[in-house]
């Protein structure tokens, strides 16, 4: 919790420009059943769906915030206040989070030294609306229990240490229990004051002070203190949101959140401070926009510009910022000055990829770098006004809720109203001859040299086949054309499909019963 009280000083967050943010997971994507797994014939809605169980199954060990704000008097000039967060489940009571992890993003996290003890031993902890709904009401009524076996015997320790001790210890008498700090504090302080009647808690900074006391000055205690029950459950249950506090902060200052291929990083969030991710695709993206009504997502905003800048092909977020701080930048020396703030210096010369507090500094960097060449871009020969962050966001307007979506049937998410239509390549369909048996993963690896394709059964003997790169397809109708027992052409609906043929055979035997009837019914000469 401390990290979080030093970062979210006053006027920290409400008073910034901009919020970069980055996150780390335990894991990615579940193995499901093929059925299951995303692909490039999925709808935003099926793409959600099939993700929002990865989502549930994985959990958030580390979050990276760098929040930017301009220097008063220099427009052009920002100070970065960038943060590590590693966060741990709270478990409290009857919450006990289980979660999962993938062993392909374990190895991931541990090339780029990622610190698991801070994560597993020291993260702070964080919860969701309906979860802390159900504290609340356990810490108030004073109707909760210890459920986990580990806390059950570390508890037991304690009082039984301090009973032993009472035996022994006279009114006014005091003992420390060390180590014992954050969120596990207070619910030792809790449990021994529940337990044992003459004895009165206070939390210090070498642990926890247990004194014994008599009855008469308990009930004075817990009643005139400024330590008193009800305001010591309050202070419980600010422990027990730990990070929590600091989102709802984020929510309420709702300045632009600015992150780099961030769609998970949106389902983590609302999954993990907000409310268990719903149902309904419709409801998430509106939830989210009611959460963070400026989202900009920096894959989304190069991808689309990067070309026709003529910059090289980059494949992550430390490439893009190069790129953008070198001389092919030709706004380099006009453009926005970053500084990290005094006790931030850390990624001054060192570069630190994947860890979370970097790249969340990478994309505010980049946001704004990229903002300030659209809008050199725009003015052309004209001279720049002097660079101001509101034209910033009026310049990237056109990419403003625009997330990035990987491996789905349209390339973004709109969070501020309908999805954009699908600009994909066109489906393909094959038809196999003299092929018995042939399956999906059959149909992968006979084009998988050529191209990357997607592949869904159509028919016993049709698959259809999509890329997302339109010279793959054209590729694959060249190359095949004349195939002895793998013909491909463009796929039709209302050629292809079994719906429509089905439709029409019924019709047709329809229309040929009523041609028979009317010629068998009509009366001879």
């Amino acid at each position: 919790m401390r990290e979080v009280a030093v970062f979210c000083t006053p006027g920290l967050v409400f008073f910034a420009s901009l919020a970069g943010l980055d996150i780390e997971f335990t894991g990615l994507r579940s193995n499901l059943s093929r059925p299951q797994q995303i692909s490039l014939f999925d709808l935003p809605s099926e793409w959600y769906l099939k993700t929002r169980q990865s989502v549930q199954q994985f959990t958030i060990c580390q979050i990276g915030l760098s929040v930017f704000s301009s220097i008063e008097g220099e427009s052009s000039k920002y100070v970065a206040h960038s943060c590590n967060f590693f966060l741990f489940p709270t478990t409290f009571g009857i919450l006990d989070s289980e979660f999962s992890f993938q062993a392909s993003s374990v190895q991931f996290l541990n090339r780029y030294g990622f610190d698991y003890n801070k994560f597993l031993k020291k993260g702070i902890p964080y919860m969701n609306e309906e979860q802390e709904k159900t504290i609340k009401h356990s810490i108030l009524t004073g109707n909760w229990r210890v459920c986990s076996s580990l806390h059950k015997d570390q508890i037991k320790v304690v009082i039984d240490e301090v009973t032993r001790w009472l035996d022994l210890a006279e009114e006014g008498d005091w003992m420390t229990l060390p180590d014992i700090a954050g969120f596990q504090a207070f619910e030792v302080q809790l449990v021994l004051r529940k337990a044992l009647p003459d004895i009165w808690t206070m939390l210090r900074d070498h642990g926890v002070i247990v004194k014994k006391v008599s009855k008469q000055h308990r009930w004075y205690l817990e009643n005139t203190s400024c330590d008193r029950e009800s305001c010591w459950k309050e202070k419980t249950l600010l422990s027990a949101r730990g990070f929590s506090v600091f989102f709802q902060m984020l929510v309420k200052a709702q300045k632009p959140l600015v992150g780099h291929n961030m769609m998970m990083d949106l389902l983590h969030l609302h999954e993990k401070f907000f409310r268990p991710l719903p149902e309904s695709y419709d409801e998430f993206k509106l939830n989210i926009h009611n959460l963070f009504p400026i989202l900009i997502d920096t894959k989304n905003v190069t991808k689309d510009i990067w070309k026709e800048l003529n910059f090289p092909r980059v494949s992550s977020l430390s490439e893009l910022h190069d790129i953008l701080n070198s001389d092919l930048n030709p706004t380099k020396d006009s453009g926005p000055v970053i500084i990290h703030a005094s006790k931030c210096e850390k990624y001054v010369e060192t570069k630190y990829p994947h860890e979370a507090a970097y790249d969340a500094f990478l994309c505010g960097s980049v946001f704004l770098r990229v903002a300030h060449l659209l809008l050199w871009r725009v003015h052309g020969s004209v001279p720049v006004p002097e660079p101001s962050f509101p034209l910033y966001l009026d310049v990237l307007a056109p990419y403003v809720n625009q997330v990035n979506l990987i491996r789905a049937g349209v390339p973004k998410i709109n969070f501020s109203g309908p999805d954009y239509p699908s600009i994909r390549p066109p489906i393909l369909i094959l038809s196999v001859r003299r092929w018995r048996g042939v399956s999906e993963q059959q149909v992968y690896r006979e084009f998988q040299n050529l191209c990357k394709f997607d592949v869904r059964r159509l028919t016993q003997s049709q698959f259809l086949l999509l890329t997302n790169r339109f010279k793959d397809a054209r590729s694959v109708l060249k190359e095949y054309r004349g195939h002895p027992t793998l013909r491909v052409s463009l796929y039709r609906y209302w050629r292809h499909s079994p719906n429509i043929n089905c439709l029409l055979q019924v019709c047709g035997v329809v229309t040929t019963w009523a041609l028979v009837a009317f010629l068998l019914g009509r009366p001879h000469p």
